[in-house]
């Protein structure tokens, strides 16, 4: 089911001026905060009407500016996650969920109630009240409560920002599951480099009200340029390999990115043949002038330094190309980079002392 979006509107100082579509699986709205995501979901879901819009949802036409059509919210069949997780707080758990499928036309059968109460490990939860959950369980039932209303797109507004580290790795494996066993087209509003590429298929990088890069989630997280915009914690690259040979006895895993470029991983229990996604923190990427021996890092790649851009906290940002177009970002103190004397053109050895690895 394709969603055609298509928005411009005022909003404060910046213009949003936005044009995209969306199709099965999760697609994410990614960019730095304050880039318009937020108030694009919002008019998809009907919360506001922008000036000028267009918005059709396999072929059924929600927004129409133009000729004065705009359906209203509760109509348009979507479900809705916040960054809060707006329960009743005077209902429990069970009502709370209930209350979601009041929207299914269809009406939800307990087989139904179980399966979505399952999926989210929220069994244990029913009876609590609201105040007695974890802000991880508590997002976990308002996702729950929406998919319960048996939409037709879920719309998730940044749904892990509000949780602290801990709570966010408790609740993204629920996340996978929702994405791999429900046929629901998601979109997934978020400025987080490490939920994207670990959830989505598709990516729209917005910037400053404008669509910037639409595509594939590691075609189009990969260009490391395309981060600059993210957290310095998150700056990085994201690419897709696939497993070459693993190596159980010693924890190893090997992953082929092209036909001459691997990367070793401390990684077991991988299948050989599958495919994996990799995100590499630029944080997590050292220089050498020539090959290092007798070091803890498992990878050691011959790179090309593409281009140098200084950051706001005496860092440097250097972009790297090497070989079969792999790109790496890495992030070091301008100190370093003027001991180096790293200049645009030069050859270096990049360093790669952690892989994070998105299954």
């Amino acid at each position: 089911m394709s969603l055609d979006v298509r928005l411009k509107t005022r909003l404060g100082t910046v213009v949003l001026d936005v044009d995209f579509s969306a199709g099965d699986g999760v697609t994410a709205l990614f960019g730095p905060s304050g880039a318009g995501k937020t108030s694009v979901l919002r008019a998809i879901a009907g919360l506001t009407t922008p000036r000028d819009g267009l918005i059709r949802l396999g072929g059924e036409t929600l927004l129409d500016t133009a000729h004065g059509l705009s359906v209203a919210p509760h109509r348009r069949g979507f479900g809705v996650v916040f960054q809060e997780a707006r329960l009743f707080p005077h209902l429990s758990v069970r009502r709370n969920l209930r209350f979601g499928s009041f929207f299914n036309k269809a009406k939800t059968t307990r087989a139904e109630f179980d399966h979505i109460v399952a999926l989210l490990g929220i069994g244990p939860l029913l009876s609590r009240a609201p105040r007695h959950l974890s802000g991880g369980e508590r997002q976990r039932v308002a996702i729950g409560r929406a998919l319960l209303s048996a939409p037709r797109l879920l719309l998730m507004d940044e749904p892990l920002a509000a949780l602290d580290e801990a709570r966010r790795a408790e609740i993204l494996p629920y996340l996978e599951r929702l994405r791999d066993e429900t046929r629901i087209p998601i979109l997934y509003v978020s400025h987080s480099v490490a939920e994207v590429s670990r959830l989505a298929d598709k990516v729209v990088l917005i910037d400053n009200g404008h669509v910037v890069g639409a595509g594939p989630a590691a075609e189009t997280l990969s260009g490391a340029s395309l981060l600059h915009g993210a957290p310095l914690r998150e700056r990085g690259v994201v690419l897709e390999g696939r497993i070459a040979t693993a190596q159980d006895e010693e924890g190893v895993t090997a992953v082929e990115l092209g036909p001459t470029t691997r990367l070793r991983l401390a990684q077991e229990g991988l299948l050989p043949g599958s495919r994996v996604r990799l995100r590499i923190a630029a944080r997590d990427v050292m220089l050498a002038l020539k090959p290092v021996e007798g070091i803890s890092a498992l990878n050691s790649l011959p790179m090309r330094i593409v281009a140098l851009h200084p950051r706001e906290n005496r860092t440097m940002d250097v972009v790297l190309a090497g070989q079969e177009g792999l790109q790496l970002l890495a992030q070091i103190t301008r100190v370093s980079a003027k001991a180096l004397a790293l200049s645009e053109g030069m050859e270096v050895q990049a360093l790669i002392k952690s892989v994070a690895l998105d299954r």
